[in-house]
C-alpha cells in the first residue's frame, strides 16, 4: 500500500508499505480521506523529536474492512475516524476522569504510531469513533482533529451565550473555532488575523467583528466593541508568538485565554496583570472520544461546515510548502 513517510531530511516520501496482521482489539481501515494539519508539519520538521520512518496523518476517515476476532465495538462497513489520540491506557487518573488526552501513555497517530496518510491503517477499535451517516466524509476528516480541537477549546473557554470571544488565527482551526463559538455556543465573535482574505472568510462565516492585527490596534477596537471592558475569552489557534501575547492584552478581568496553536516559542506574560486581574491562561489539547462524537454531530446538523479542498497524496510536499507560506484557507484533504 502507498503511504506518506517522514524522511530524515524533513521531507515526506511516498513509499509502498506492508501492514502486519491484526492483533486483538484492532481493526483494519481502508482510508477515504485524510486532512493535512499544522501538527503534521511540526512532526515532519522534527519539532517534537525525530520520527524518521513514521507514516503521517491524524485526520483520517475510512471504512472498516477487517476486525480482529475479539472486536465488538466495530464491524466491517463502519465509517470511523483515525484521530490524533490513537489510544490511551484507560486506567490512569486522566483516563478515568474524562481527561484521556492527557494520559502519560497516550499513543498519537502520525507521531508515536503510524497514521492515516496511507491507503490502509490499523486502528485500536475502542478509540476509532464512528462517523454519522449524514456527515460528508471529507468534511468529517477536518472535524477529526481541527474540529474536535476547536470545539473542546471553546468549551474550555467557558464562554456563555451573548458573551464576547476572540479567535486568533482564522486558518484550518480558527475558522472552525469561529463556527463552534458562533453557532453552537451562541457567542459574539471577533476574528483576528494578519490576512485580509482570511478575515473576509471570517465575515462570511458570521464573525461579529474582524481585526487585522498587522495594521489595526486590537486593544483599541476591542475596547470600542465592549465599552472598554475587554473580551470574555480568547482562543488562540495561530502558530506564531505574537497572537498569544495579543490574546492576553484584549481580555477583561476574570477572563480565560485558551492556547491551542503550537508555535515553537514562549509567551511573554505580564504576571502582575494576570494576578491582579485574575486572568487564566490554559492549554487545550485536542479532545476526548466523547468530544469528537459531539463535534461530529454538530457538523452533521450543519451548524459547522468545514471548508475543505481535496488533493492527491502526491501533492503532500507542496501542501506543506503552501502551509508554511500561509497560503491555505480552510483545510487541505488528501483523497484516497
Amino acid at each position: 500500500m502507498k503511504a506518506a513517510v517522514v524522511t530524515q531530511d524533513h521531507k515526506v516520501s511516498l513509499e509502498d508499505k506492508t501492514l502486519r496482521s491484526l492483533k486483538p482489539g484492532e481493526a483494519l481501515v481502508k482510508t477515504e480521506f485524510c486532512g493535512v494539519c499544522h501538527t503534521d508539519l511540526h512532526v515532519k520538521n522534527a519539532d517534537f523529536g525525530d520520527v524518521t520512518g513514521r507514516i503521517l496523518g491524524h485526520e483520517g476517515i475510512g471504512k472498516v474492512i477487517e476486525v480482529a476476532d475479539d472486536v465488538t465495538a466495530l464491524k466491517v462497513g463502519d465509517r470511523v475516524s483515525i484521530a490524533w489520540m490513537y489510544a490511551a491506557c484507560g486506567r490512569c487518573e486522566y483516563c478515568t476522569s474524562g481527561r484521556e488526552t492527557l494520559c502519560r501513555d497516550v499513543q498519537n497517530a502520525g507521531y508515536t504510531v503510524d497514521g492515516a496518510m496511507a491507503e490502509e491503517v490499523i486502528v485500536n477499535a475502542n478509540y476509532a469513533v464512528k462517523v454519522p451517516d449524514d456527515l460528508d466524509p471529507a468534511a468529517a476528516s477536518s472535524i477529526t482533529c481541527a474540529g474536535v480541537t476547536t470545539y473542546k477549546a471553546v468549551k474550555v473557554s467557558k464562554i456563555k451565550p451573548g458573551q464576547w470571544i476572540g479567535i486568533f488565527g482564522i486558518g484550518g482551526l480558527g475558522n472552525l473555532a469561529l463556527q463552534y463559538a458562533k453557532n453552537v455556543f451562541n457567542a459574539k465573535v471577533v476574528a483576528f488575523d494578519i490576512s485580509d482574505d482570511k478575515l473576509n472568510f471570517a465575515k462570511e462565516l458570521g464573525a461579529d467583528a474582524v481585526v487585522n492585527t498587522k495594521n489595526q490596534d486590537a486593544t483599541e477596537i476591542v475596547n470600542q466593541l465592549t465599552n472598554n471592558k475587554g473580551l470574555d475569552a480568547t482562543v488562540i489557534t495561530a502558530v506564531a508568538k505574537t497572537p498569544f501575547n495579543q490574546a492576553v492584552d484584549v481580555v477583561k478581568a476574570g477572563a480565560r485565554v485558551v492556547a491551542v496553536g503550537l508555535p515553537v516559542d514562549k509567551m511573554d506574560l505580564d504576571i502582575p496583570r494576570l494576578v491582579l486581574d485574575g486572568i487564566e491562561v490554559v492549554g487545550s489539547l485536542v479532545g476526548t472520544r466523547q468530544d469528537l462524537k459531539e463535534a461530529f454531530q454538530f457538523a452533521a446538523e450543519g451548524k459547522v461546515v468545514p471548508k475543505v479542498k481535496t488533493r492527491d497524496l502526491e501533492d503532500i510536499n507542496d501542501i506543506f510548502e503552501e502551509m508554511e507560506q500561509g497560503k491555505i484557507t480552510g483545510r487541505m484533504v488528501i483523497k484516497f
